[in-house]
């Protein structure tokens, strides 16, 4: 049985796919031999995915195409806001991290925000290709994927781009800051 909290009603679909086909057409150079009406017929046979790409637009984050799997054939939609996605800052790590804080707790974590939202946080690979298409985060910063060998010692790895180069860092897990969000991937 479908969850129907997770779908949207026919006038929001709509209105969301007008904001996504726009978004799409103004920025084609972020997704060239690239159809929206093949993008368009495959968001509308998957609603579920649609319910995802609304929450990715709520908190901030301009979902746009980015490219397409060459095996699976998906689209890969990536949050493209300038910015870390403003619904989405303020925010440690993960699940661990949030926990091993004894005072001023963030609200949430990011992969915990990442799975309520059904997307994937960027590898460090995926962010640094979708720095090729355009110029993101020269304010803020945002958390990606770390691998487990950092992230059993304490650690996690976070991006941005400052003087035209995109830096990767590390942090305690559990340190979160007003200018730090992450940007997450959808797979239609």
């Amino acid at each position: 049985m479908k969850d129907n909290k997770k779908i949207l009603a026919p006038a929001q679909s709509e209105e969301l796919l007008q904001i996504l086909k726009a978004r799409f057409e103004k920025h084609k150079h972020r997704h060239t031999n690239i159809s929206w009406t093949e993008v368009q017929a495959k968001l509308e046979a998957s609603p579920e995915k649609l319910w995802i790409l609304d929450e990715m637009e709520i908190t901030g984050g301009e979902p746009d195409v980015v490219g397409q799997d060459d095996k699976s054939g998906e689209y890969l939609f990536v949050d493209c806001a300038a910015e870390s996605p403003k619904g989405r800052r303020s925010i440690c790590y993960d699940h661990e991290a949030l926990e091993s804080r004894k005072e001023h707790k963030p609200q949430n974590s990011a992969l915990q925000l990442a799975a309520d939202m059904g997307i994937e946080l960027l590898t460090e690979k995926q962010y640094r290709d979708l720095q090729q298409l355009d110029k993101f985060d020269l304010k803020t910063s945002s958390w990606v994927a770390t691998p487990p060998s950092i992230r059993k010692l304490g650690g996690a790895l976070f991006c941005d781009r400052r003087y035209d180069t995109v830096f990767t860092y590390h942090n305690g897990a559990e340190s979160y800051y007003a200018a730090r969000g992450f940007r997450g991937m959808l797979r239609v």
